[in-house]
């Protein structure tokens, strides 16, 4: 396929799966840190998500209060995604381990980035004096609670300023820098 056409075609495919995949992965860890379950952006992820997780539910049990079913549709669909530009780019056939390995990096990287953003929105909406009611806000509480809680133990408030944001986020980036590059050589090891 030529550039003309790939490019857009990339994009398409880049914007349709990374969507879908950002859906389930939000319903996923609102469903691990029990957000509310009637917030209607709540409603919303599992109105679109439902149709592909209740075949998959039957399949793929829960472990514990681990939605497997939400991880293993997160992995195929970036898997798919994947190979789908890999097709688009003019390849042939590749390997499985490495679609495994690079949908694996992609989706941790993509859940460090939901709690990285989620902490830095919560931040600059509590500044503005948010109602506390309002859908967006309590699932971001209920989302970066149990992250900034043991940051909050270990800085309590000064003089007013939360600061807790601030370490969460600069220990986030610390852990995904620990941990990204292992799981890419890990990735790389698959391929073989």
């Amino acid at each position: 396929m030529s550039d003309y056409l790939a490019n857009p075609a990339a994009f398409l495919i880049n914007t349709a799966f990374g969507l879908y995949i950002l859906a389930v992965m939000l319903r996923f860890l609102f469903q691990l840190v029990e957000a509310d379950f009637y917030n209607p952006i709540s409603q919303f992820l599992i109105r679109i998500t439902h149709p592909l997780l209740r075949p998959l539910r039957r399949i793929v049990p829960s472990l514990g209060r681990i939605d497997m079913a939400s991880i293993v549709l997160m992995l195929a669909l970036q898997m798919l995604a994947d190979y789908l530009l890999f097709l688009l780019r003019g390849g042939g056939q590749v390997a499985v381990g490495i679609l495994i390995g690079s949908a694996l990096v992609q989706l941790v990287n993509l859940t460090f980035n939901v709690f990285f953003y989620a902490i830095i929105l919560q931040a600059i909406l509590s500044w503005i004096n948010p109602d506390p009611y309002n859908p967006i806000y309590t699932l971001l509480t209920d989302l970066t609670e149990p992250v900034l809680r043991p940051f909050r133990r270990l800085l309590p408030t000064l003089g007013g300023l939360d600061l807790s944001p601030l370490l969460a986020l600069i220990a986030l980036q610390v852990l995904k820098m620990l941990i990204i590059p292992p799981l890419q050589k890990l990735a790389l090891l698959l391929a073989f």
